[in-house]
This record gives C-alpha cells, structure tokens and sequence, in this order.
C-alpha cells in the first residue's frame, strides 16, 4: 500500500497547483481514479471555469458517513533555494520531498491509495472524498463545497481534514479573517499638505487604531480559552502606498487579519473600525476632498474549529490511534467550515506543519504509512459504526 501511494503522490506533485494557477488538472486525475473504484463524482467549477472542486462518494447513497478532506492547492516556490525541482518528487533517507508532500497532498494520496479498499468493504454508511481548492489564499473553494452540499441536500455527519499534525487529533483551532483595506485621497505637491489628502498618512491612523484594538482583545479572551496566545490576535501583513517624497499620496492599501478565538470578537473589531472611519477618518479626509474613501474587501472570513463536547469523530479516530487527549493548533484549516454544515470534525494528517510553504518541505514514510494504517482502520470501524 505504500508503494501505491507514493506513486499516486509522485503524480500530484507533478501537477504545479499554486493557488494562482488553475487545479483542472489534478482535479481530472481525482476524478478519474475514483471513478475507476466505483465512486459517484462530481466536480464543481468556480465562477471562472478555471478551477474546481471535488466530492465523491463510496457506498449508499443516503446521509451520514465521513468526509475526508484535503486541498489541492500549494503556496509557491518562487525565490525559495529548492535542492531538486519542486514538483518533482524526490525519495531519499526516508523523506519524499516536493512541494505539497505534506501540505498536504500527502494525506490525499493516502486516501486516493485506499479507495480501492475502501470500495471493497461492505458499507451500511458512506464515505466521501471531498477536495478543494484556494485554501491557501482563504478557504475559497471549501465555502463553495459547503455551499453546493447544502444545495444537493448532502448531509455527512463527520469529517476528517488531513492537515499535517503528526497524525495527532486535532480538535480545535482559531478562525481566519483576512482583509484588504483600501483608502483613496488627493494628490498634490508635498509642500501643500493641507491642499491633498494623503491615503499613507490616514492608513497609518487605520493601522494604529487596529492596534489599540488588539490590545484590547488581550483583555476580552475566554477564561477557558485553551489556545495559545489565548485571546484574539492581530497582524497587519503589509501597507502599501505612496512613490516619492514630495508627492501626497492618492492611494494606500492595507493588508490585514485577525484570528478570533469567538465569533464576538471578530464583530467587536470590524465594528470598531467602521465606527472609526465613519466618524474620524472619513469626515476629514471628505472635508478637503469629498471623493475621498475607504473599501474594506473580505479577503476571506474562515470559521475557526470549536471544540465541543460530543465530537464523535473525536471519539473514534481516540479508540482507534490510542490517545487520550486531543489538542488545538494555531494555524487554520477548512475544518470550521464543515462544523458549520453539522459535522463532528477533526484534524488530523501526516506530516508536520513546520515543513510546510518552506523549500525542500518533506513528508517522511514513516508519517505516510501511519496514515494509510489509521485509514484502514477507519475503514472498517465508519463502515460498520457511523451513522447519522
């Protein structure tokens, strides 16, 4: 079996899906295997034709059964010191390198490997293959699956996403809210200030009131908030605007994100903010130059993965592996965006995550071949236990 799913791996990292670029490819190459096993297919294009999603079922028909989820997607390879081609895989002193190994095509060439197995098993409850793409610039494609499910009436009651944890459980994580914040002003000569509206100079009193903000969710986490830091966090990623000294800047652009540990914090902040541009900035930007604005674009606002009591996934993959705890991670998955459909959802996945988006980023065998034994397990165990 693991033979198998190197190959299969070897094949997904020769397909360059940087999110940028279209996944058509890899999407085909899914849909064809699984279909191969007998599974029911069905792709799911974005509004450009360019790209895809991926959900595909063994077994009955009818609700209930577990989802195993991973994105098609990879961050880029440009200015990284890559020692062999990066989509190309490479094996050498137990390690298959190449962009996406762990991050996280590793896991659903375990998955792609099994499917022949899991087609074999008499099944009273299904199990769904569920791909997608653009998670890495904002989960885009696992909002549209989520949308497309609840249009066909699809109800899975559990989900696997097979983020690289070191195959630990994963229970919970923060959400991910990421914006883009643009302001327009009034350009004119540096010499009169008064006579332009300069978009750097209000951006940095944007930024710094994020920053007051941030300081305040210090004070608003949860007493049993169990991440680390506990509370909301903030960053702001990039502030771009301006091009010589003696120019007022017209334009500024503001990159930013938080990461809530609650849906009130996330209110809290994008409340605070429009308060603050609809009462402050605004006004006395609009004051010299009434064409003067400022556009906030939802970048992507993913649902973090809550931990509750009752997660039957949870529950399962602990008897099956053995552990008797479940952790939390600070980076994101799509894992909240099943939650919300009504699923029992973990993390769980080979590799680590200190690999991933780095050059030379690495899955090793012994990580794979856990994977395909907890995926047999798991055969068995959803086939004859899950139901709805």
């Amino acid at each position: 079996m693991l033979d198998e799913a190197k190959r299969i791996l070897k094949d997904l990292i020769a397909f360059p899906t940087v999110s940028a670029d279209s996944n058509l490819a890899m999407i085909g190459y899914m849909a064809d295997h699984l279909e191969a096993c007998g599974a029911r297919v069905e792709v799911f294009h974005d509004p450009t034709g360019q790209k895809a999603n991926l959900f595909a079922t063994l077994g009955p028909d009818t609700d209930g059964g577990l989802v195993l989820s991973g994105h098609s997607d990879v961050v880029p390879v440009t200015d990284q010191d890559w020692s062999s081609d990066p989509f190309e895989m490479v094996e050498r002193d137990g390690r298959l390198y190449g962009r996406g190994t762990c991050d996280m095509k590793g896991f659903i060439a375990a998955t792609l490997a099994m499917a022949p197995h899991f087609a074999q098993t008499p099944r009273t409850s299904p199990i769904h293959f569920a791909f997608t793409y653009d998670e890495e610039t904002g989960c885009i494609g696992a909002g549209h699956l989520a949308q497309s499910l609840t249009e066909r009436g699809l109800r899975p009651s559990m989900a696997i996403i097979g983020e690289p944890t070191m195959m630990r459980i994963i229970e919970g994580h923060k959400g991910c809210f990421e914006y883009t914040t643009r302001l327009q002003g009034l350009e004119g000569h540096g010499s009169a200030p008064d006579l332009g509206v300069n978009a750097v100079e209000y951006a940095v009193r944007y930024v710094a009131r994020l920053l007051e903000l941030r300081e305040q969710l210090k004070g608003m986490a949860p007493k049993d908030s169990p991440f680390d830091p506990p509370w909301t966090t903030m960053n702001v990623g990039a502030l771009h605007g301006g091009s010589v000294h003696n120019v007022i800047a017209p334009k500024a652009q503001i990159d930013w994100e938080m990461r809530p540990v609650q849906n009130s914090d996330a209110a809290f902040v994008k409340q605070s903010i429009a308060t603050y541009c609809n009462d402050t900035l605004l006004p006395a930007m609009q004051a010299v130059h009434p064409g003067a604005t400022i556009e906030t674009e939802i970048v992507g606002e993913v649902a973090g993965l809550i931990p509750v009591e009752g997660n039957e996934a949870k529950r399962i993959l602990s008897e099956l592996t053995g552990a008797n705890s479940a952790d939390v991670v600070p980076f994101g998955t799509e894992a909240g965006i099943f939650q919300q459909l009504g699923m029992d959802v973990v993390v769980c996945g080979p590799g680590s995550i200190e690999q991933a988006h780095k050059a030379d980023e690495f899955l090793s065998l012994d990580q794979l071949s856990l994977c395909l034994d907890l995926l047999g397990k798991i055969d068995l165990t959803f086939a004859n236990e899950v139901r709805d």
